[in-house]
């Protein structure tokens, strides 16, 4: 591993005052202490913010059993389901072991990533889930165009499952593709520890996409931890509101080092999924040649050649790799880092696993067909004709933007003179003291309607099954502190047209779009799929600032 995020974790003692609630070492009642956070040595730790703490209670999770009791989770297992099968999903307390040491951690049936759902498109599967952790959750189908009453939204499509609760969800899978599934209450805790799975949609057409040898799921993450454990989450609100909670262990599929075998001149499909709560992930394979094939909810219009992918949380990408030479191939996470204290911008590369290459020929050779970038006539021929709506002007527009309230006068010192200088994306936590003792308490993270001035669960936007409607997107870049958001809508697909003003010449349909700093985006939403649905940042702690707003798709006239 290099000298980044998968570095040991280092603290610095805690200092003897607190300025806010919680003072040095203060625990709630199951245990869990705040302290101060890992960060790297170099970084200089003032005085007055090494004093902050959060102004919510600490939580870490609690079986109520010695944690050497609990079952170990175990590795990820595909569940192959057909039209009208019922799956069993349990939510539960686990024993993870992660780089050696123990945590107790959430599982969905105990694997790492949870199941992999096979389901063939066209499906429709029964999902008889039960809570046994120690909060309420639910089960959000992201992506997945379902039935509104089972989207696993507390307080928009249900109540939330209470620990010990069950809830049946009916799952239709209209859409070929990579999806996943998490939770909607406190993701920011649950999905950070461990309740996320992938949800593989079969196409119909088995030349959906071009040859590969076999095909890989790929889940990403990180998990933030010092030499005590887990660092501590808020109990009443989160914490890490300002940039969203970076871990400091990057793990492929819930391991910190993710290896694969094999052979020389294999073609590996990859289905890539970012899980994080907040970071985005530069992935390349070494030198290997890349080819990006699909993405979110579909197939590009055309094939393209690729150096790295990125994934903002979320979000999912399709690739073909192929290993033409024997020996190890790293998969590396390539970032342009930031030290808001020094003003620096530096390159960091993490390895996040090894493609091991044999001296042995793979059987099938799908080397030609590897070379050619297809075109794919469907796929241009149905998204033809949205591209007439590029230079209308918008039906919608939503600004991106944050309003802190009773933060620390250092912290709001510290972020003026930070946003002098930023990065149109933040790959790192360059400044994790203000972040962490930023709660959902003090800040705010907005959507606000240009047209009305309505502010995210105050916004009424009102459509019809059939309607296709242009918003544009603009994330403001005077806020207190810019920030990248990965904009999701929940139940519809739609097409990212532009980016401020250049044209998007290849398509693809999409349910989370990236809204880089000072960034304007128009996308066309297809409301499809009737019901009151949410749209929202899925920076998990942006989204429990409150970044998030209900749309309402009125079913077609006359039904």
């Amino acid at each position: 591993m290099g000298g980044g995020e998968n570095a040991v974790a280092q603290t610095r003692p805690e200092g003897r005052d607190a300025a806010r609630t919680h003072g040095p070492g203060i625990s709630d009642t199951l245990g869990a202490a705040w302290r101060m956070p890992p960060m790297r040595t170099s970084m200089p730790m003032l005085p007055p913010l090494m004093r902050l703490r959060p102004s919510v209670a600490p939580f870490l999770p609690d079986a109520g059993v010695d944690p050497i009791t609990l079952p170990e989770a175990v590795p990820s297992r595909i569940v192959k389901l057909s039209d009208g099968d019922t799956l069993a999903l349990k939510a539960s307390f686990v024993r993870r072991r992660i780089g050696g040491r123990s945590y107790v951690m959430y599982a969905f049936n105990g694997q790492y990533p949870g199941p992999l759902i096979r389901v063939p498109q066209g499906a429709t599967i029964v999902i008889d889930f039960t809570n046994r952790i120690d909060l309420p959750t639910a089960v959000h189908w992201h992506g997945v165009r379902v039935e509104n009453r089972y989207d696993g939204v507390p307080g928009v499509t249900q109540d939330p499952v209470p620990p010990g609760g069950r809830f049946v969800y009916h799952v239709r899978f209209q859409d070929a593709g990579i999806y996943w599934y998490h939770p909607h209450h406190r993701e920011d805790i649950q999905q950070d520890l461990g309740l996320y799975g992938n949800i593989f949609v079969e196409p119909l057409d088995r030349e959906y996409f071009g040859p590969a040898n076999r095909e890989e799921f790929l889940v990403l993450d990180d998990l933030l931890v010092d030499e005590r454990g887990i660092f501590p989450y808020g109990r009443e609100a989160a914490t890490h509101t300002l940039m969203g909670r970076f871990g400091n262990v990057l793990l492929v599929n819930g391991e910190p080092a993710w290896t694969l075998d094999v052979k020389r001149g294999e073609v590996v499909r990859f289905f890539l999924t970012n899980a994080s709560n907040t970071r985005l992930f530069n992935l390349a394979f070494g030198d290997a040649r890349m080819k990006v094939v699909g993405a979110d909810i579909g197939r590009f219009e055309r094939e393209e050649w690729v150096s790295s992918v990125v994934l903002a949380p979320a979000q999912r990408y399709v690739i073909d790799v192929r290993f033409p030479e024997a020996g190890q191939i790293a998969l590396e996470n390539r970032i342009q880092a930031i030290d808001h204290y020094f003003a620096l911008f530096y390159p960091q590369v993490d390895t996040l696993g090894l493609v091991s290459v044999s001296t042995d020929a793979v059987r099938e050779n799908h080397g030609s067909s590897f070379e050619e970038l297809r075109e794919v006539t469907e796929v241009m021929s149905e998204l033809g004709p949205y591209r007439s709506h590029l230079k209308r002007a918008p039906d919608y527009e939503l600004t991106l933007t944050l309003r802190a309230g009773e933060l620390p006068l250092t912290v709001r010192q510290m972020m003026q003179l930070d946003t002098l200088y930023f990065p149109p994306v933040e790959w790192n936590d360059a400044m994790p003291l203000m972040n962490y003792v930023s709660t959902a308490r003090e800040v705010t993270w907005v959507l606000r309607d240009a047209r009305t001035g309505a502010e995210n669960m105050d916004i009424e936007w009102r459509f019809r099954v059939g309607d296709v409607v242009k918003i544009r997107l603009h994330n403001e870049i005077r806020a207190l502190h810019p920030m990248q958001h990965p904009m999701h809508f929940h139940g519809q697909r739609f097409l990212v047209l532009s980016q401020d003003g250049v044209a998007n010449n290849n398509l693809v349909w999409k349910d989370t779009v990236l809204m880089p700093t000072g960034a304007t985006t128009d996308i066309l939403l297809e409301l499809s799929n009737p019901g009151r649905w949410i749209a929202h940042c899925h920076i998990a702690e942006h989204l429990e600032a409150g970044m998030k707003m209900v749309f309402t798709v009125e079913p077609p006239q006359g039904s």
